[in-house]
């Protein structure tokens, strides 16, 4: 079974400001990019309240430096991509030095381009970053399943040579003329036929795997891998 692919999600960004202005700019720099990413304003008191991260990314600006902290101690704690824009340099290194994780900008003329900039680079990561988990979960399911695939191979034998002693013995027991009831030959005949239906799985089992192993041998022919060589080559 293939594990189950993951819808695709569109990344969200989360502005969170006191400040209309600062959203208003941001907005407004952000909604130039061809690729607009979904993006949701709140203020630094509701952003506190948050108790799970349903987005990808926090822009943080025009926040009271009382609230700053908070604001970024919420953040951190939700682990989550944030990025600060800082009134001054002196706000930007406090904010380095209590997390120095965030990425941070000191806001200069033309910061909304450098914010943008940064944080589609940033989600770019983040999604690098997601892919490689889901990659990291399908291989650890095919793994699982190649464990169980190797365990089938190395006990089809021993099954199957259970299943024909099962199956002998109540064929056994079929041909003896009235020595089982009715109510018991008929559970016997159950057992058999179970028995044949496993026994056909089991060699049902066995043929895929010789199918495999001859398209496997068929895809590293050396002929037919030197055909292919010099058909790329002309």
């Amino acid at each position: 079974m293939q594990p189950e692919s993951e819808p695709v999600r569109q990344p969200t960004v989360l502005i969170v400001t006191d400040d209309v202005e600062f959203s208003r700019r941001l907005s407004a720099r952000w909604q130039e990019e061809q690729n607009l990413n979904a993006f949701a304003v709140v203020g630094s008191d509701v952003c506190q309240q948050l108790k799970t991260a349903a987005f990808d990314l926090a822009i943080v600006g025009g926040v009271k430096i009382n609230q700053l902290h908070a604001v970024a101690r919420t953040l951190v704690s939700l682990s989550s991509a944030s990025l600060f824009v800082c009134e001054n340099s002196r706000i930007a290194d406090c904010v380095r030095a209590e997390h120095p994780r965030a990425l941070v900008l000191a806001e200069y003329e033309g910061w909304p381009e450098a914010a943008v900039l940064v944080a589609q680079e940033t989600l770019r990561r983040c999604e690098a970053v997601d892919r490689a988990r889901r990659a990291e979960q399908a291989n650890a399911c095919l793994d699982r399943q190649a464990t169980l695939g190797r365990y089938m191979l190395e006990m089809r034998h021993t099954l199957n040579n259970a299943l024909t002693s099962v199956l002998g013995n109540a064929e056994l027991l079929l041909l003896e003329p009235g020595c089982l009831s009715a109510e018991t030959r008929s559970q016997v005949e159950i057992i058999r036929n179970m028995a044949l239906r496993m026994n056909e799985i089991i060699r049902r089992f066995t043929s895929i795997e010789k199918e495999l192993a001859a398209l496997e041998k068929a895809n590293h022919d050396p002929a037919r891998e030197r055909a292919q060589v010099a058909g790329a080559a002309s």
